[in-house]
This record gives structure tokens, C-alpha cells and sequence, in this order.
């Protein structure tokens, strides 16, 4: 006698049990968030300890045991700070650099990345080995060659002296590459140009919807690279020409014989909560486009 689907010789057909906990959603216990709440203290506790010592004097900066309680000083030293360089101009030719250099790594990196990833070209892997590689060298080297580059040019003093060198970077064309590779089928691509789409369609329509996630990461850590960047912009730029913020902290609290180093920490908090805006704004976006893009249909 045929026995029909899912049925046994000796009887009805088994019930396969599920287990009380499948799909039953996990919550984090008690130890989770006390853990999590102390790693969060200890790191806000550098950025509290900054806004403390801006707020007192130099000599009791430097004093033991260090100030943990907030001081009278604050708004002395934020203006003191502020008109002892110019930091207006410094914090608009940060955010002006910053931005470019973002802007531009970002979108060459996701074109070469693109390219890397899903075009079939001779060389490839070659070409690809050629640009990793360049991450190993040291940016001490290209200083020389580069300051006479930029003096030839008379850009010293210029912010397009510190823009260009950082159109694009080694680790961006290949976080891209990496990212487009997983996330972008080479049968999405195929099926656009059975559609008829040619190459800038594609990668405005295609590639860059899918790369989004990846392309908002990015972006951010180039932006916070780029704000905090002192070495070469201290080189190509000064002080009392045409600072950035990082070059202009270089000659705060500089007195005849001290440094005040409650000045230059007021400066460094100045130049911090840009960056803290720019995370309070964007942070719910980046973290969300990561968590949109790590779901695969």
C-alpha cells in the first residue's frame, strides 16, 4: 500500500515539535548594559576631562592631583582662545578641506572600486596589487617631491595644496572594491546593459544605490581623517596665512616662556564639537544604511 507524503508505515504523520525558543527574540541581560554603560563612560571621560580643564587656569592644569570638577574659566578661555588665533577662518577652511577631500575620495574610490570589482579589464589584479601596495609607503617620503611640486605651482599657502594630494586614497578604492564585490551581483550589472544602459547609467541607476551604505562610511571616516590631518597641512600652510584648525592649535597658548595648556586644550574642545555635530546629525543615517546594506534578499 502506497503511504502518502509525510506519513509513517505504523501511523499519521509525524508533527515535527519547533523548540521554545525558535523565534523567540533575545534580549540583552542586566550585565550587557552595565558593561556597555561603563565602556561609554570611559570613553566620553577624555572629551569631560577636556571641557574640565578648559575651564580653569594654565597653572592649575598642570597642578596635581588635576581638576575633575568644572572651573570658572570657560567662557575666558573660549574667547581668549578664539581671538588668539583666528580660529573663524582656521574652522571654515577645515570644514571647507574636509569636505572636498570627502567628497572626492568617495566618489573616485566607488568609480575605481566599481571598476575593480565588475569590470573585466587585463592588468586587473596586476593594477590592483600596484595600489594596495602603495598603503605601505610612508607619506614621510613623498614630502620633499611634493612641497617642491606645490612651491613650483605657488600654492604654498593654499588650501588646493592640501586638497589635491588627497583626491582619492589606496584604502578607499579598495574598502569599495571589497564592499561592491558582495554587494553588487555581476547579474545586476549584466541585466542593465541587456537593458541598453550604458556605463555612467549604470553606475548612477546601479552602482551607487548599492554602494550607498559603504559610500556614508567612507565618507565619514575621510571627513575625520581630514579634520584631524596636521602633518602635511602644518607644511603646506601657516599659522597667520592660511591655517586650517589643526596648524592654527599649533600656535595657541604660546606665551614667552609657556605654553598655557589650558588655551590649547579650549582650542582642541573648539575644534572637537564640530565633529561631535557632524556624528549627533548623521551617525542614525550611517548606522542605518550599514544595517540596510548588510540585508541580503
Amino acid at each position: 500500500m502506497a503511504r502518502t507524503p509525510g506519513t509513517t508505515a505504523s501511523g499519521p504523520p509525524r508533527v515535527r515539535r519547533l523548540r521554545p525558543s525558535a523565534g523567540r527574540q533575545r534580549h540583552a541581560g542586566p550585565l550587557a548594559y552595565v558593561l556597555l554603560g561603563l565602556a561609554a563612560l570611559l570613553s566620553l571621560f577624555p572629551l569631560y576631562w577636556n571641557l574640565v580643564a578648559a575651564s580653569h587656569t594654565g597653572e592649575r592644569v598642570v597642578k596635581a592631583p588635576a581638576p575633575l570638577l568644572p572651573g570658572p574659566r570657560l567662557l575666558d578661555n573660549l574667547s581668549f582662545a578664539w581671538n588668539q588665533v583666528d580660529m573663524g577662518e582656521a574652522l571654515v577652511n577645515t570644514t571647507v578641506v574636509a569636505g572636498l577631500v570627502a567628497l572626492s575620495t568617495v566618489l573616485f574610490s566607488t568609480l575605481a572600486g566599481f571598476a575593480f570589482a565588475r569590470l573585466p579589464f587585463k592588468g586587473r589584479s596586476a593594477l590592483l596589487a600596484l595600489v594596495v601596495a602603495t598603503m605601505t609607503i610612508p607619506p614621510q617620503l613623498s614630502v620633499i617631491p611634493l612641497y617642491e611640486i606645490i612651491t613650483d605651482l605657488g600654492w604654498v599657502d593654499q588650501l588646493q595644496s592640501v586638497v589635491l594630494p588627497s583626491l582619492v586614497a589606496a584604502f578607499g578604492v579598495f574598502f569599495m572594491r571589497q564592499y561592491l564585490i558582495e554587494a553588487l551581483p555581476v547579474e545586476l550589472v549584466e541585466a542593465a546593459r541587456v537593458d541598453g544602459a550604458h556605463s555612467l547609467r549604470i553606475i548612477w541607476h546601479v552602482v551607487f544605490p548599492v554602494a550607498r551604505p559603504a559610500m556614508a562610511v567612507l565618507g565619514m571616516l575621510v571627513f575625520v581623517q581630514a579634520w584631524n590631518d596636521f602633518f602635511w597641512p602644518f607644511i603646506a600652510l601657516t599659522p597667520d596665512g592660511n591655517p586650517t584648525l589643526q596648524v592654527a592649535l599649533a600656535g595657541l597658548g604660546a606665551g614667552n616662556h609657556t605654553v598655557d595648556q589650558a588655551v590649547v586644550l579650549t582650542g582642541a574642545l573648539i575644534s572637537t564639537l564640530p565633529l561631535l555635530l557632524v556624528f549627533a546629525v548623521l551617525g542614525r543615517h550611517i548606522v542605518g544604511g550599514i544595517t540596510a546594506g548588510a540585508v541580503k534578499n
